[in-house]
């Protein structure tokens, strides 16, 4: 049987410039299992990231810095296994392209022999070199600038950056230099609106928002906020549209009371024992103590049960 995926062309990155130079969006989302992947991929989202936001939003980590490439692939290649329509795109996590070139080369295409169609990592200027070994490798690479993650002990949190004149200028000329170095689109987080609408207008390859405003050629956001999956509140940029941790958590109390009241498993949950072994059973007599052994299921004729 084919997989639902199969029936529908996958999203390619020539797709995505068609789709930004007819001015539609783009529609990006965060994936970490199967179970995730395969509801996104209902939703037809174009890009499929597996996010370093694994490390905060799944594994119970602070911040996206303890998060390891053996973690990343973990968590892609429960991804890929889905077979996605989408872009299928994976988080280069912290230090895994820190240290030269040959060591990013050889991480992302670890990444790529996973199942990975592209990798995103942080970074501006600095980054230049190790995206266009990347690209000269053909691994397909998104940048990320702003409110980068990994680099919230530096920049004091998570707060909004590009608000002074010359940082809003760096960060621009960064988002250029990234495309110039061969990046396919160009990731923005936490950043004025104006700011982003700017380089989304300079730049010839897409742009993809996060807290960014509407100026983007596309949106992204964490799979868990957009259903209301986090207990904590969410960030100013996150539109809820369910709050699936208050109704799973009902359903799941439901689910405990009907335990506790012994009306679960009722009789459609539950398997019927064939009359066979049901006359059997009713047959079945211990062992006597002088003998100390069972009988034996032979010896009462006991057919298999099915």
């Amino acid at each position: 049987m084919s997989h639902v995926s199969d029936l529908r062309p996958s999203v390619t990155i020539p797709d995505l410039q068609r789709l930004a130079a007819a001015g539609k969006k783009i529609v990006m989302i965060t994936a970490y299992d199967a179970v995730t992947a395969r509801i996104a991929d209902a939703a037809k989202v174009d890009i499929m990231l597996v996010g370093d936001s694994v490390s905060n939003v799944c594994l119970g980590f602070d911040n996206s810095l303890p998060v390891t490439m053996a973690m990343m692939a973990h968590h892609l290649e429960a991804v890929a296994r889905t077979r996605p329509r989408a872009l299928l795109l994976v988080d280069m996590p912290y230090l895994s392209y820190h240290l030269g070139v040959e060591d990013t080369v050889r991480n992302a295409g670890d990444f790529m022999r996973r199942g990975a169609q592209g990798v995103k990592l942080e970074g501006g200027a600095k980054r230049v070199p190790v995206v266009r070994a990347l690209v000269d490798a053909e691994i397909p690479v998104m940048g990320h600038l702003g409110l980068t993650p990994q680099s919230i002990h530096r920049m004091g949190g998570h707060k909004v950056q590009g608000k002074t004149g010359k940082a809003a200028v760096e960060l621009l000329e960064d988002a250029l230099r990234l495309q110039d170095a061969g990046c396919f689109s160009v990731l923005m987080e936490g950043i004025p609106a104006e700011l982003a609408a700017r380089v989304t207008e300079e730049l010839e390859v897409p742009t993809i928002g996060i807290g960014a405003g509407a100026g983007c050629s596309g949106q992204v956001l964490v799979f868990h906020d957009i259903v209301g999956l986090t207990p904590d509140r969410p960030p100013k940029f996150v539109r809820a549209y369910m709050n699936a941790f208050e109704e799973i958590g009902a359903a799941l109390a439901r689910w405990g009371e009907d335990v506790r009241e012994g009306s679960f498993p009722g009789p459609q949950e539950s398997f019927t024992l064939p009359e066979e072994a049901r006359e059997a059973l009713k047959r079945w007599r211990p062992a006597s103590p002088s003998n100390g052994e069972h009988q034996l299921a032979q010896d009462l004729a006991l057919a298999p049960v099915k």
